[in-house]
């Protein structure tokens, strides 16, 4: 397969989620999308073979996970601050009430496993794979990000039905 269709074929298949994926770690779309560039690269740079198409999507996910912890933790990013904290009067952010901006003002670690869990149907064993945490911090991430859910969402219960 050459260049251009393997481009083609990992954007169509993996691009949704890495934004995602990124977005939930870095708030912010430009990062996300940097993070996405920065995978795609390296996918087409270093070709791997897969047993099978779930090992290529979790170790393209384990790989976003790893760029975006690689760009929060670089000294630019210490050392820089968005325009958004230098206005002289910020205005308030309106959320808009969905499940989807309540997960995104949980911390980055229960905000990554709530989002794998949830929006990607990922299980708690696949998840700890993902990220290289163990199972049961998983679970313990899981259970503290729905309490905090259910507190900033004011007491709604949304556990996932089994």
């Amino acid at each position: 397969m050459n260049i251009n269709h393997q481009a083609e074929r990992l954007a169509n298949a993996y691009a949704d989620a890495i934004l995602r994926l990124s977005y939930t770690y870095l708030k912010n779309t430009y990062d996300a999308q940097d993070v996405c560039q920065t995978v795609f690269v390296k996918l087409l740079t270093e070709p791997r073979e897969f047993d099978s198409a779930e090992h290529e999507r979790a170790y393209v996910l384990r790989m976003a996970a790893n760029a975006c912890k690689d760009l929060l933790k670089s000294p630019w990013r210490k050392r820089t601050c968005g325009l958004e904290t230098v206005l002289e009067v910020p205005a308030p952010e309106a959320g808009d009430g969905s499940v989807l901006a309540a997960v995104n003002e949980l911390p980055a670690h229960y905000r990554t496993a709530i989002y794998l869990f949830y929006y990607e149907g990922y299980q708690a064993a696949e998840i700890g794979k993902i990220l290289g945490v163990p199972t049961a911090t998983v679970h313990t991430r899981l259970a503290r990000g729905r309490a905090r859910l259910k507190d900033i969402l004011g007491g709604m219960d949304y556990e996932r039905s089994v």
